[in-house]
């Protein structure tokens, strides 16, 4: 037994070192939320359950032991991968929901059914690996979870290259993911959990150094990376968008203030989808946001503004919006903010006047 757990330390090593570290680091960071703990916890633990699971089906392999156990293995092996994807999905992506591991739980059983029949995987007569006509499926499954995991995490970030980096580690993950087995066979099954733990690490770290700057309840940048932002190549900014929110007194009021901060959580997310690149959101504080657009023309602003305004109709949420541009009269940033306030200021009044509601809701 202890020759046993010496092979499976020697193959696993580094995926338990980090995983340890990993813990540390959840239990004194104190800036998430509960239930994204735990949920970081859940991914730990089964990380840690597919390295057992893949050293047993390799050793067990190797000895051309217990076929059957074996494919009870490969059962699993094949199901925690996408298992893993879905729960950083559901850990990492605002408001993702339980329905995203349906795909996950539907391949388990298609797996499971492969032990009797053979479908997706098998042990022929000499003791080798066998695909079935579903051979490939797993391989599609990790696939498509983890381009949407990608899109959608791209969509919600800032689209700063600190946020795009550490996206980039998992890109990376996922791919060696699909790519490595078919070139290094059976050794990649070696590499596969250090390579997810690995990468799922940095992307943490990120975060964490990432907070500082942060909005904690949208992801938002803060004001302070605000202030920050418009010292960093200032020549290069060349429009403000000011954004405030019609009425979060009144949701606070009638529904509590969970509520409002559920409605500044879709409306962030409403603001990412429509920018772009060099255009940048800021929560200013309350139901406050600014955005900075840099090397964009007046004609980019303007279509920006249209792509919130549709966002935000497809909400029960509605916000002032005001802009300015660098120009012969608004040379500087200070003009652009007091000029981008003055036209949301207008719009909200307008707003009021329209809904005759009082403007202090």
């Amino acid at each position: 037994m202890f020759e046993i757990f010496k092979e499976f330390m020697l193959w696993n090593w580094a995926t338990v070192l980090i995983l340890v570290a990993f813990v540390v680091l959840l239990k004194t960071t104190v800036f998430l939320e509960r239930k994204t703990v735990r949920r970081y916890y859940w991914l730990i633990g089964i990380i840690f359950v597919l390295s057992i699971i893949v050293f047993t089906e390799f050793y067990l392999n190797d000895k051309q032991e217990l076929v059957n156990v074996r494919l009870v293995l490969m059962a699993l092996r094949y199901t925690s991968t996408p298992l893993i994807i879905s729960l950083i999905l559901f850990t990492l992506v605002k408001k993702a929901r339980w329905y995203v591991f349906i795909p996950t739980i539907v391949l388990g059983i298609i797996n499971i059914i492969s032990i009797f029949t053979g479908i997706v995987f098998g042990i022929d007569e000499n003791d080798n690996l066998v695909r079935g006509v579903l051979g490939y499926l797993p391989y599609i499954a990790v696939g498509l979870y983890s381009f949407f995991l990608v899109f959608i995490l791209v969509r919600q970030s800032n689209k700063q290259i600190s946020e795009i980096v550490p996206i980039i580690f998992l890109v990376f993950a996922f791919a060696s993911g699909l790519v490595l087995p078919f070139i290094l066979k059976g050794d990649y099954s070696k590499l596969f959990c250090p390579t997810i733990v690995i990468s799922l690490f940095v992307y943490y770290v990120f975060s964490v150094i990432q907070i500082t700057k942060k909005d904690p309840l949208t992801g938002l940048f803060n004001r302070q990376a605000y202030y920050v932002a418009i010292k960093d190549n200032a020549k290069d900014i060349t429009a403000l968008v000011s954004i405030d929110m019609n009425g979060l007194k009144e949701v606070n009021d009638k529904y509590g203030h969970i509520a409002g901060d559920e409605a500044l959580v879709t409306l962030s997310l409403s603001f990412l989808k429509a920018t772009k690149a060099k255009q940048t959101i800021y929560r200013m504080g309350g139901d406050e946001f600014v955005i900075i657009c840099r090397k964009t023309d007046e004609n980019e602003v303007v279509e920006l503004v249209k792509r919130i305004e549709k966002n935000l109709s497809e909400t029960k949420y509605h916000c002032a919006i005001g802009y300015s541009c660098l120009s012969e009269d608004v040379k500087n940033i200070d003009t652009m903010f007091k000029k981008s306030d003055e036209m949301m200021y207008s719009n909200k009044a307008k707003y009021y006047s329209q809904a005759s509601k009082d403007r202090r809701s």
